[in-house]
């Protein structure tokens, strides 16, 4: 007996034991939010090895080659249910400014041109303020906002194949859906790299970054997933894909082309080692399941509480790790300094970094974080009721 589920321009039939199939754009949008975060790692890579010589470099040609595939591919999806014949598949599209088509594939083109938006914005802003190395400045916002609006949108797109697909290949899609929503949090950490530092370890606004992204993101998709791990899926993949982007790059010989330099810089270094955030999402999943059948209210309250923790718990110590001697080696990569840092900075002294001057202030940003961890954790909850809908 032979079983048909109908996505947007495709007709995937699941046949006994037979393979499935998943629809190409879903793959990719994959490769193109993965291409954005590896080609971001990379240039803020190349920024603290080498300098910002020149626009065309390998990394930007990966962030907007995101940009590009995804344009293409959404482009392709749209013309394709606006003047196709199928009225299965204009039924599971919507429509926007007289194209139809999936709600994602909308969301794709709107990111993919903020991209390529951004990239002769950030060229003309180096030209004009100097070769700046902030994570903020302007045009790396709306270049971020154009990346989230491409991940968001291949979220998106597999949610509504995923949504209505049964059995072997629901369970593909749900595993793809968990790589995008690893990638989505990859971006957000990434976004708040100059929070998120080795030095700022001990100090409240490490806790307070990280509490205001993750646990939405977490408890949004994990919620949204019918996979028990979903939140240590995603977070597993965070880690694991910024571990392999470290230490490849690490494999790559790279030389200053600017001045001054200050540390001896021969291969490519990475900016601090991931966060442990699998600990906390570990929690999360364990803690889903015992607290289902409370109100969203008390849910977000005892699992923000927790979140926030573990969290502590867990990164506190192996900050003090990271900081010692053990942790200058080729894996854990603390003795590598970005060129231009000062002999007499924190970082390159091994030395935490006081973000709050007093611990009152420090006791302050621990509550802002905790209720952070709550808010987050609470519109996760209302997000992943959303994303359950999501059909087209």
């Amino acid at each position: 007996m032979s079983q048909t589920v109908v996505f947007p321009a495709s007709i995937i039939r699941i046949e006994g034991k037979a393979p499935f199939a998943v629809p190409w754009y879903v793959y990719s949008l994959l490769i193109a939010s993965a291409s954005a975060l590896i080609g971001e790692c990379w240039d803020v890579s190349w920024h603290i090895s080498i300098g910002r010589d020149s626009f065309w470099t390998a990394p930007h040609m990966a962030i907007q080659f995101c940009a590009i595939l995804g344009a293409f591919t959404c482009s392709f999806l749209i013309l394709q249910t606006t003047f196709g014949m199928n009225s299965n598949v204009r039924q599971a599209s919507v429509h926007v400014m007289g194209f139809r088509g999936p709600l994602g594939a909308f969301v794709v083109m709107w990111g993919a041109a903020a991209m390529l938006t951004s990239a002769p914005f950030d060229n003309w802003w180096h030209n004009a303020y100097g070769l700046d190395v902030k994570i903020l400045s302007p045009p790396h916002v709306v270049l971020g906002l154009g990346i989230g609006c491409v991940q968001l949108g291949g979220l998106l797109l597999t949610l509504g194949c995923m949504n209505r697909a049964e059995g072997k290949l629901r369970n593909h899609l749900d595993r793809i859906f968990l790589c995008a929503g690893g990638l989505v949090l990859s971006q957000v950490i990434a976004f708040s790299q100059e929070y998120v530092g080795l030095p700022l370890m001990h100090s409240a606004i490490y806790y307070r970054a990280l509490c205001i992204t993750a646990p939405l993101i977490l408890i949004g998709g994990a919620e949204s997933s019918g996979k028990k791990w979903a939140a240590t899926y995603m977070a597993a993949f965070y880690i694991g894909l910024r571990l392999a982007i470290m230490l490849t790059l690490r494999q790559f010989p790279a030389q200053p082309k600017l001045g001054p330099v200050y540390n001896n810089v021969t291969h490519f270094v990475f900016p601090y080692f991931p966060s442990l955030i699998i600990v906390p999402a570990v929690c999360l999943d364990l803690l889903r399941g015992y607290f289902r059948t409370r109100s969203s209210w008390s849910k977000s309250a005892l699992l923000g509480i927790s979140f926030l923790i573990t969290l502590l718990a867990v990164q506190w110590p192996f900050a003090n790790f990271l900081m010692s001697p053990h942790s200058r080696n080729w894996f854990f990569a603390t003795a590598d300094f970005p060129y231009y840092w000062l002999p007499t900075s924190p970082s390159v002294r091994h030395l935490f970094f006081a973000w709050e001057p007093t611990q009152m202030r420090f006791l302050e940003g621990l509550v802002i974080a905790l209720i952070a961890a709550i808010l987050g954790s609470r519109i996760g909850f209302g997000w992943s009721g959303w994303m359950r809908s999501v059909r087209r």
